[in-house]
């Protein structure tokens, strides 16, 4: 049965208009970053002073939803669920609140409709762009259609989602544990080579590794159009494509030599690349010369600060004769070897996790597919005790 969504709530509003402060004086009152992973995070409000009684009609209830309708497009829509707290929550501007007739419709229902692929489509239908954030209206909001099932079956179909969801997070969690894992081994064989404490002898990068940038050749993304192929072709961030030839056989490590990324750190700055590719000439490709391991090379490039050795302010560029003066710690080899032993093994767990949270993922987004589109009914769902 299809419903229109103003029909399954005892309203949709925005929240009250007051000034917010950062300072913990006042009542708590919601704002975009209190929306974290899908709850509403009463650490991270802002504070307002309300004087009079009638701050308790925008006290919010558990269950209530937060939705973000006027925002940039890509938090438009973000949303969560209040779950009650310790502490009183006001509803702030630009959060809408849906509150639920419990009577029609479960709350957890409506937050999975809200975070799936299906509502999607139907919300950027409705939304208003502008200079500085968009918006869509609460009347717009109001008139999409969901499918809705009995009461009893969305509770079900919700406490499956809400399973899923909980299982693929604690995948995520897992690799980051791995991730961190690794940094506290490496912090505990080496210390941190950013810090002037640091007591190994260092020596100058370029004594370490033998550089092979005279082998790069960069090749136009026109010209890649008609060399497609198997083998990997880096840039400085990583693999930009793939090309039907190679210029290296083996392993290297590659560092970014420009780009904006040298400064902003979104991405890896150094990496291992291994097999057969092509390196374009935006990364420094660096062979061993036997004086150092590159995996300790490649977790002392994440670690430390590049700015002293970094110019030029519109294209950020590391330059060969900085990249080699950058004093590197020197442990012995065998014990640099040994922390690459260790990297291996965690590396084949991580691989098989990411399988598993891929799977999880997609799990996830099939059942959130076949829920809102009608396809899941009462004997057709799996158990809410499954392990995908």
């Amino acid at each position: 049965m299809k419903i229109a969504l103003g029909d399954l709530f005892q309203f949709i509003r925005n929240g009250i208009s007051v000034k917010q402060d950062s300072q913990a004086t006042g009542l708590p009152i919601s704002r975009i970053e209190t929306i974290s992973k899908s709850i509403v995070n009463p650490n991270k409000v802002g504070y307002a002073n309300l004087d009079g009684p009638n701050y308790d009609n925008w006290l919010l209830q558990n269950d209530d939803i937060l939705f973000s309708h006027i925002n940039s497009i890509q938090h438009l829509g973000k949303c969560a669920i209040y779950e009650g707290s310790p502490k009183k929550l006001i509803h702030g501007m630009n959060l809408l609140c849906f509150r639920a007739d419990k009577t029609v419709v479960d709350s957890r229902y409506i937050l999975h409709y809200f975070r799936s692929k299906v509502f999607r489509p139907k919300l950027e239908k409705f939304i208003k762009p502008a200079v500085n954030q968009a918006s869509v209206s609460i009347k717009d909001i109001k008139s999409i259609e969901i499918e809705l099932p009995p009461l009893e079956e969305q509770r079900r179909i919700a406490e499956v989602l809400d399973k899923a969801d909980a299982l693929r997070q604690k995948r995520r969690l897992a690799l980051q544990k791995l991730d961190t894992l690794l940094q506290s081994v490496f912090l505990e064989m080496f210390g941190d080579p950013s810090s002037v404490q640091n007591r190994l002898i260092s020596r100058p990068f370029g004594e370490l590794i033998l550089n092979e940038n005279s082998k790069r050749i960069p090749v136009k993304s026109s010209d890649r159009d008609d060399m497609s192929g198997e083998y990997p072709y880096y840039g400085a961030s990583g693999v930009i494509d793939y090309v039907d030839d190679y210029l290296f056989d083996g392993s290297r490590l590659l560092i970014g030599e420009d780009g904006a990324n040298l400064l902003a750190r979104s991405t890896p700055i150094a990496f291992i690349a291994h097999g057969k590719y092509w390196v374009n000439n935006h990364a420094h490709v660096l062979a061993s010369n036997g004086s150092a391991n590159l995996r300790f090379l490649e977790y002392v490039f994440s670690r430390i600060d590049l700015t002293p050795y970094i110019t030029g302010s519109a294209q950020p560029k590391l330059n060969r004769a900085n990249l080699d003066r950058i004093p590197i710690p020197s442990p012995p080899i065998e014990l640099q070897d040994r922390f690459e032993h260790f990297y291996e093994k965690v590396e084949q767990i991580r691989r098989a996790s990411r399988v598993a949270r891929d799977n999880g993922d997609n799990f996830f987004r099939a059942m959130q597919q076949r829920a809102f589109k009608g396809e899941l009914f009462k004997g057709s769902m799996p158990s809410v005790g499954f392990e995908p």
